[in-house]
């Protein structure tokens, strides 16, 4: 049985144009561009660098290259500053150490530092980011079985992480500049056509999706971005329409939808093919729309957290308190070096995720599931403590 591959190559170095000027440099591309020049700022993991398998490297089928090509048809003058890095995870796009960004030393402080020079000028912010941290990681080998203590462990820290990150981002825009994050679809769901252990491994896996999704949610709701519904868009939760899939015979939609959209089914690789990143793209487009829509209420801002609608999965108690220790704010300086350089995307051998097999681990995912909701909750109410204070 082969392995699902993580959310990145194991041994893959694929460069990737950085879009970062010096002060002057920035300026003179505002100024070319007159006040109608503004900027469209993408970061995450491999979702937004476009990795494909078949090629093994960053691809421009990318949704930010995708969903830029649909935002520039509205605004012109619009420019894209692409910093999608493969692999990444919270706690590396705040601090680096998987992609090289010229003068700045993570993900996190370009795109603050490009926030900087351009100000007022960014109109979008997207983020795809912490598959990596807590459905990636924690499946162990042979089995297939989730190691609960390794979860709840990446969970809390990619919470905080996310928190910091959205909220960062968040202050460093202006009320005109709209920030959507993403949810994730389901990526054990190829596992369905192994039989069926494959099969019980993912009705297994998706009480932990959905609720690793809803933290996800919670906490870019509690920072003021809006939210792209990734797994919606894959129907990652539909296990009763049932759809003929060549090959494969019946089987449920989500897993269809996993097949035609994800090189799960044929390369035992998660990543979205190109009419993959093409339905994300447009999961961000249907987000920016009904903003841009008139009477459209804008983002709310970081001193007002959104309050999730009544379709959406019930938060759990905010009493939870986060553990201590946050992660120290990378830096804001608003200056890089003079120079406009290519980076290199250089993913760290972290290994595959383990195989998809039978799992008697049912209590641990139930329960693993729960604890990442709660951990979403904790989140919530630490970027709200963390605004107080700044605000105070």
């Amino acid at each position: 049985m082969r392995p699902l591959q993580r959310f990145g190559p194991p041994l893959a170095i694929s460069a990737m144009t950085i879009v970062l000027s010096t002060p002057g440099l920035a300026a003179a591309d505002d100024a070319a561009g007159g006040k109608d020049t503004t900027y469209y700022i993408s970061l995450g993991d491999s979702l937004a660098s476009g990795y494909q398998p078949d090629v093994d490297k960053d691809t421009d089928v990318a949704y930010p290259d995708q969903l830029y090509a649909q935002l520039k048809q509205r605004t012109p003058g619009l420019k894209h500053i692409r910093l999608g890095c493969t692999a990444e995870t919270t706690e590396s796009l705040i601090n680096g150490g998987k992609c090289d960004y010229p003068n700045a030393k993570s993900q996190l402080d370009a795109a603050l530092k490009a926030m900087a020079q351009h100000q007022g000028k960014v109109a979008y912010v997207t983020l795809s980011v912490g598959a990596n941290d807590i459905l990636l990681n924690c499946v162990s080998r042979p089995a297939g079985t989730l190691d609960g203590a390794c979860l709840n462990s990446k969970s809390q820290a990619m919470a905080k992480n996310l928190a910091q990150i959205a909220g960062t981002l968040r202050q460093a825009g202006t009320k005109d500049t709209q920030f959507v994050g993403s949810t994730y679809h389901n990526p054990f769901l190829g596992a369905w056509l192994q039989g069926p252990a494959g099969q019980q491994a993912v009705k297994e896996s998706a009480p932990l999706v959905q609720a690793a999704n809803a933290g996800i949610t919670q906490v870019y709701k509690s920072t003021g971005f809006k939210v792209a519904d990734v797994a919606g868009a894959f129907s990652s939760d539909d296990f009763t329409t049932q759809v003929n899939v060549p090959g494969a015979g019946e089987v449920p939609a989500n897993v269809a939808k996993i097949c035609q959209l994800t090189w799960a089914c044929t390369k035992q690789d998660p990543h979205p093919n190109a009419d993959g990143h093409k339905v994300i793209a447009g999961a961000f487009a249907a987000v920016l729309a009904k903003n841009d829509a008139p009477g459209a209420g804008e983002s709310p801002a970081p001193s007002e957290p959104a309050t999730p609608g009544a379709s959406e999965s019930p938060a759990p108690s905010e009493s939870a308190t986060p553990g201590a220790g946050e992660s120290p704010a990378p830096s804001e300086s608003a200056t890089p070096e003079p120079g406009t350089d290519t980076g290199a995307n250089t993913p760290a051998p972290n290994g595959d995720l383990a195989e998809t097999g039978a799992s008697s681990s049912t209590p641990v995912l139930a329960g693993a599931g729960l604890a990442i909701a709660a951990v979403g909750a904790a989140a919530v109410y630490f970027a709200r403590k963390r605004r107080t204070s700044e605000e105070n």
